[in-house]
C-alpha cells in the first residue's frame, strides 16, 4: 500500500520544464499532423477552396495553402520553443477560424454522440492560450518554469 501512495504522490514524475516541453511536442504534432494529411488528398487545396468560397471566405483559395504552411513551420518552431507565443497565436486563429467556418454548424461534440464537432478545436484553443501565456511569462521571467519538481 505504500509504495501505491508513493507512485500516486510523485505522479507526474516530470519537472515543470519537461511537462511543457512534452505539452509544446503534442500541440505541434496534432497541427503538424493534421496539415500533413492534406498532402494525401489530390485535390484537398482547390476543394477546399471551393468550400470556403462558397462561405465567402476572403481569400479562399490561398488560405488552405497558408494553413498547411504555418502548421507545417510552426511546428518545429514551437517544438524548438522559437516563437512561441506567435504560433501559437497562428495556431489559435487557425482552430478558431475552424470552428466558425466548419465545426460550429456540426454542433460540439467530435466522438461518440456527434461528428465533425468543435470540442477539439476548443481544446487546441485553450492549449494555445496557455503555450502563448507560459512564452509570455518566460519573457518576463526566464526562471517562471525552473522549480525542484
Amino acid at each position: 500500500m505504500q509504495a501505491l501512495s508513493n507512485l500516486v504522490a510523485n505522479f507526474p514524475y516530470l519537472s515543470v520544464r519537461q511537462s511543457y516541453f512534452l505539452f509544446r511536442v503534442g500541440l505541434a504534432g496534432l497541427f503538424m499532423a493534421h496539415a500533413s494529411m492534406r498532402f494525401f488528398e489530390a485535390n484537398y487545396f482547390h476543394d477546399f477552396g471551393t468550400f470556403l468560397a462558397q462561405r465567402n471566405v476572403p481569400f479562399a483559395y490561398f488560405v488552405p495553402y497558408l494553413a498547411t504552411a504555418i502548421e507545417m513551420i510552426g511546428g518545429p518552431l514551437l517544438i524548438w520553443n522559437k516563437c512561441a507565443k506567435w504560433v501559437a497565436l497562428c495556431f489559435f486563429g487557425i482552430s478558431l477560424g475552424g470552428i466558425i467556418i466548419i465545426h460550429i454548424p456540426l454542433g460540439w461534440f467530435v466522438g461518440e454522440w456527434g461528428t465533425g464537432g468543435c470540442e477539439y478545436s476548443a481544446a487546441l484553443c485553450l492549449m494555445c492560450l496557455m503555450v502563448a501565456s507560459i512564452d509570455r511569462a518566460l519573457q518576463d521571467n526566464p526562471d517562471f518554469l525552473k522549480s525542484s519538481r
